[in-house]
């Protein structure tokens, strides 16, 4: 009898040892961090405009899904203004957000630095401004209401920035890239009359 109680105490010590270690595996498994990258993401569909905390979420991306200039979860974004629509669970990204560093990258390469300038307009027809997307290249009119009512080009092929979301009731702002010169043109003709846009086709 004492023999195969011994037998069975024996044979209960690996079983014992392999639901422990069954045990131990489990536990890893349910705390092993998910693999992947955590970035920020939109965390619903936006137009545009200023952030709110309640538009950021975290999101996780395998390491090459990762979008170059992605922020990170802790990167002070609230308040940033969003260049264009997001949809839900897109990236946010250095070149998304408004701010020096988008500037920079929408004027880098196109002409030697101090020759092009970021220069914000606004133009009468917000049904217009919303055809555009930035790397769109468009003419810029002004029509003046003092003498002949008649539109005269004031800018040529000025790439547009961002297109800024905001009331529409005084016309829509639009940033774009051009020369000095044509930024004080720009200013001139705004001061004095209406903005209007044709676009080029790309």
């Amino acid at each position: 009898m004492r023999d195969v109680r011994r037998l069975a105490v024996r044979r209960r010590r690996p079983i014992a040892a392999v639901l422990a270690g069954l045990a131990v595996a489990c536990v890893l498994l349910a705390v092993r961090t998910p693999d992947g990258v955590e970035v920020l993401a939109a965390a619903r569909d936006l137009p545009g405009g200023r952030l709110a905390p309640s538009d950021v979420m975290v999101v996780r991306l395998p390491p090459d899904a990762v979008p170059a200039g992605a922020y990170v979860p802790g990167t002070p974004v609230t308040g940033r203004v969003v260049a264009g629509a997001l949809r839900r669970g897109e990236p946010l990204t250095d070149a998304r957000l408004l701010g020096p560093g988008l500037f920079r990258q929408a004027l880098a390469g196109q002409a030697p630095a101090g020759q092009v300038v970021a220069t914000p307009i606004r133009i009468a027809d917000p049904d217009a401004a919303r055809l555009l997307s930035p790397g769109d290249v468009i003419d810029v009119l002004a029509a003046f209401e003092d003498g002949p009512f008649q539109a005269r080009v004031i800018a040529q092929e000025a790439r547009v920035i961002a297109r800024p979301p905001g009331r529409t009731d005084g016309g829509a702002l639009l940033v774009l890239a051009t020369t000095p010169g044509q930024a004080a043109q720009l200013a001139q003709a705004q001061a004095q009359g209406r903005l209007f846009v044709t676009i080029h086709p790309r």
